[in-house]
């Protein structure tokens, strides 16, 4: 117990043994201001120190917060000449029943202390109006020239300059709501002060005795030099103390993961590609083997563009040769789809529904064998739920080579979710450009259940053929913002992209396992 109390007085900066030295010999509590005048210190060390005594609970701090009430110039001029309501119950006393529009002409108030007199004048029952006409009322009657608690307030505040809260007697404390809930007559200043009380560690601290005395905290290039370091008293440091919490800035959660995403491709050899955001419907739906009637394609799932309303096609080869594909195969050896394909529809702009467009367009301009990826904005007329949002992030994908077949694909999904920490697997699915076509699901050990985050496939021949590609090309798109829900362990998509600066504050600098090379 005695190495653990030197242990606390060591710690003690030189302000702190100040402020318990000037409680030593004080049998009552001891206001700021004392302790600078005992120990010549400023106002704003004292209370530094006091605060950190407090927190060390060697001390208490008493805060008391004293009211001080005072007139403003309406409120001076009200308790000098009356207040409104009052001049109108004199009339009253008077004539009993005054038309609204002859107040100001009788009473000489002006038009905006009438209206307000005759508020005060039902509010306090002392008159009623009806049909225009403002009578008064019993209670006004009897009201004679009696200063009500509010009048009697205004008064003694007029006399005194300013009163104190804590003297006002229940009835004045009655006026003071009426006159606090009258804008612009009365000010409140509130004085702050506190007081020092030493509490039972404080005493025994005290009891074992503070030596005043200067103490290094750090030692300067001519102490070192000549040895005077030797002879310094060192002030201790307290490893335990409480630290201010810190809020560095880091990255946004969602965008941590769409780079973690980023690198595992980047590592994996993959080569990033990206795209227009605003699309033509030929590089979103048609160059994909997406029939023009396809219901993916109707106003409810898509946004189309007004302005400008259609976008500039490729060369005519190009979309000759997809033309055909979806009218009867082309060469792909396909039977198409059988309908009078319509260059006006491709030439709709679009808001790009899934970034696979990325992936048709780096296939045109780029030969085999080749890896890419894309990581991009996708939007779709979804309604906002807590798991659904029109613009959401994909990852997009492709492989494409000699040697490339359905099985590779299934291997490097299964690395990319392998190395962001999930166990993936694998069931069938339909889409109109690839085949065989599948969609994978990660497993979530909490809820013991799994989950769908993407479509993958096997290109059809009626993609590549019209963009001259002949090896197979493996091909895949990922959904980011369900992941990243998993990741940061959140049920509601939209948390994402809310400001909510608690949630985003509690976040680690650093989420998820490291990918490394």
């Amino acid at each position: 117990m005695q190495e653990d109390m030197e242990r606390i007085i060591n710690e003690l900066h030189l302000y702190e043994k100040k402020v318990l030295k000037s409680l030593e010999s004080s049998p009552k509590s001891v206001t700021p201001e004392e302790v600078v005048n005992f120990q010549t210190m400023d106002i704003k060390s004292v209370m530094s120190a006091a605060g950190s005594l407090a927190s060390k609970d060697i001390i208490l701090v008493k805060k008391d917060v004293e009211e001080i009430l005072s007139l403003s110039k309406d409120g001076k001029n009200y308790a000098r000449d009356g207040l409104p309501e009052r001049k109108l119950l004199n009339l009253l006393q008077q004539d009993e029943t005054v038309h609204m529009k002859d107040l100001g002409a009788k009473s000489g108030l002006s038009p905006g202390d009438v209206k307000i007199g005759v508020g005060w004048l039902v509010r306090k029952s002392w008159a009623k109006i009806n049909k225009g006409q403002v009578t008064i009322t019993e209670l006004g009657k009897e009201m004679g020239d009696e200063k009500q608690d509010d009048e009697k307030l205004l008064s003694i505040i007029l006399e005194k300059g300013q009163i104190s809260m804590d003297d006002l007697d229940d009835s004045l404390k009655e006026g003071f709501k009426l006159v606090k809930s009258r804008k612009g007559l009365i000010n409140i200043d509130k004085n702050t002060s506190h007081h020092f009380d030493l509490t039972e560690k404080g005493k025994l601290i005290l009891s074992n005795g503070i030596v005043i005395q200067e103490e290094a905290t750090q030692l300067t290039h001519h102490q070192l030099k000549s040895g005077e370091w030797k002879s310094l008293k060192y002030r201790g440091y307290d490893i335990q103390t409480e630290f201010p919490e810190f809020n560095p800035g880091k990255m946004h959660p969602l965008r941590r993961i769409i780079e973690e995403i980023r690198n595992v491709f980047i590592n994996l050899g993959f080569t990033e590609s990206k795209g227009p955001v605003l699309e033509s419907a030929f590089w979103n739906f048609d160059c994909l083997f997406q029939p023009q009637d396809h219901a993916a394609r109707e106003m409810q799932d898509t946004f189309y563009i007004k302005n400008p309303s259609h976008s500039k096609l490729p060369d005519s080869d190009l979309v000759g040769r997809v033309a055909r594909a979806h009218q009867d195969g082309g060469e792909t050896g396909s039977e198409g789809w059988g309908y009078s394909w319509d260059e006006d529809v491709a030439r709709q702009s679009v808001l790009r529904t899934h970034t696979t467009g990325v992936s048709a367009r780096f296939l045109k301009d780029n030969e085999p064998p080749l890896k890419m990826f894309s990581v991009g904005r996708v939007f779709r007329r979804e309604t906002i739920t807590y798991k659904h949002l029109p613009e959401f992030h994909q990852v997009e994908g492709i492989v494409a080579g000699d040697d490339i077949n359905f099985r590779n694909l299934l291997g490097i999904i299964k690395e990319f979710y392998k190395k962001l920490g999930f166990e993936v697997r694998f069931r069938p699915a339909y889409f109109p450009y690839t085949y065989l076509s599948m969609e994978c699901e990660i497993y979530l050990p909490e809820k013991e259940s799994w989950i769908e985050l993407g479509g993958s496939g096997m290109f059809r021949p009626e993609v590549l053929e019209p963009l001259g590609i002949e090896t197979p090309v493996a091909a895949f798109g990922l959904g980011i913002e369900r992941l990243a829900m998993i990741r940061l362990g959140i049920t509601d998509i939209r948390m994402l992209y809310k400001s909510d600066m608690g949630f985003l504050r509690k976040l680690a600098i650093t989420q998820g396992v490291d990918i490394g090379d």
